[in-house]
């Protein structure tokens, strides 16, 4: 399954015609009248409710998806820890791959794992040790390919040192890895290293793709238009799924700001620069995606 994957991803580059990633899973469990948690942030949902996330799933795949995502962002070991819960990180992941399994049988649909930031996504400083940060990634990609997951999507990720920890980890194991990046207005990564110096980094560990996710849509754009991008450095190895809250990527609460219609409006401009994949995040749902998958059948 891992050569599988790697071909679909080397097609859609060859062919400039884009995999379609699924929605938001997390902040669409909220807005369905579901508690998150300050430190699981949905991941438990799984276990206490695990028919709607299958259904979730099902929806996205109904909607157009060629990759769903597992409901594992929170489900990373130091999360597990900081909580209150009894159960483990492999229960979280095992249970998360169990729904996305279940949604995609017989369906031609890829399975990414998500592996979160160790810490906050959006926290500056660095509180625990190097060695913390290394076994937590380590734990939680063994665990999410151990149960079934076709590649591994790093989500969020703006520090340095665990984008280094992950790359390598990735790449000595020959698991086949997204590593989806989040930056700031000033183009610059959280930990403070330049946006472009980080791509380059990340391309020499031969992963399936950079991603970038949860960035506002007018913050994508203004990098875009600034530097047109700079693609020659991707080579149509990357791809995008930005943030549809209604207020800041930072709120609790997560609403969708931007309907399917106008998202698409964003997603159009970009597909001259051929991206592997594209989908969407925080605030999206199906219809999102169903657009794309109109649009992009549209464009045939």
């Amino acid at each position: 399954m891992h050569s599988e994957v790697k071909s679909l991803f080397d097609l859609s580059r060859q062919s400039c015609r884009p995999l379609i990633l699924d929605g938001a899973m997390g902040s669409l469990l909220q807005q369905l009248g579901i508690k998150s948690d300050s430190h699981l942030w949905t991941s438990l949902v799984s276990i206490t409710n695990p028919e709607i996330v299958k259904k979730i799933h099902l929806e996205y795949i109904e909607a157009g998806a060629d990759i769903i995502t597992t409901n594992t962002f929170r489900s990373n070991p130091l999360a597990v820890r900081s909580s209150s819960i009894s159960l483990s990180s492999k229960d979280l992941v095992r249970e998360g791959l169990r729904l996305a399994k279940e949604a995609a049988k017989d369906k031609s649909v890829f399975i990414a794992g998500s592996n979160a930031p160790a810490e906050d996504c959006y926290q500056k400083e660095r509180t625990i040790s190097r060695n913390l940060l290394e076994s937590n990634h380590k734990e939680h990609i063994d665990l999410l390919v151990e149960y079934g997951s076709n590649f591994i999507l790093n989500e969020t990720q703006s520090h340095m040192d665990e984008i280094e920890i992950i790359c390598k980890y990735c790449s000595e194991n020959n698991y086949p890895f997204v590593l989806s990046l989040f930056f700031t207005e000033e183009m610059l990564l959280l930990s403070g290293e330049d946006i472009y110096d980080v791509m380059s980094f990340v391309l020499s560990y031969d992963p399936l793709a950079i991603g970038f996710n949860c960035i506002l849509p007018v913050t994508f754009e203004k990098f875009f238009l600034k530097n047109d991008f700079q693609l020659n450095i991707l080579q149509n190895n990357w791809g995008v799924y930005l943030n549809c809250g209604s207020g800041n990527y930072t709120d609790e609460f997560i609403n969708c700001g931007i309907d399917e219609y106008d998202y698409w409006e964003y997603m159009k401009n970009l597909l001259k620069y051929c991206p592997s994949f594209i989908g969407a995040c925080c605030g999206s749902n199906y219809k999102h995606i169903k657009e794309i998958r109109k649009q992009l059948n549209g464009l045939s």
